[in-house]
């Protein structure tokens, strides 16, 4: 298991991590908070979202407004083609080796605002 909270679906009798159902309404305001405190801004945060999962501004503004899960977000994501250039470590974990998609994704994403937190230039996040 990657850190995380697992909690067992009665449905399914299996684990899964907390932050698949987990909405990204919750955790944008959290990745904004920190952004803003390190003199980023929100349209960063917003183009970093879009690079990843190649969505528009519209469909990220609904997916927000709708409050969908981690899960259901990324399974409606284009996922970027560039992401698999996405390495480091998050949490402690290298994100290269997770080996359930949906977390690394989302481990993705952590790590591209953590690489804007720490003041790296936007076509560097971006893989540009």
């Amino acid at each position: 298991m990657v850190r995380g909270v697992a909690v067992v679906s009665p449905a399914a009798g299996t684990a899964e991590h907390r932050i698949f159902t987990t909405t990204l309404a919750s955790v944008y305001p959290l990745y904004l908070a920190k952004l803003e405190r390190k003199g980023r801004t929100k349209d960063e945060l917003d183009a970093v979202i879009r690079w990843l999962t190649g969505y528009d501004e519209e469909e990220l503004r609904r997916h927000l407004a709708e409050a969908t899960t981690f899960a259901d977000f990324f399974a409606g994501a284009r996922l970027n083609p560039d992401a698999g250039r996405i390495t480091g470590v998050v949490c402690g974990v290298r994100v290269e080796s997770i080996e359930d998609p949906l977390m690394q994704e989302i481990r993705y994403l952590d790590k591209l605002v953590d690489e804007l937190a720490k003041g790296r230039p936007m076509t560097n996040v971006l893989r540009s």
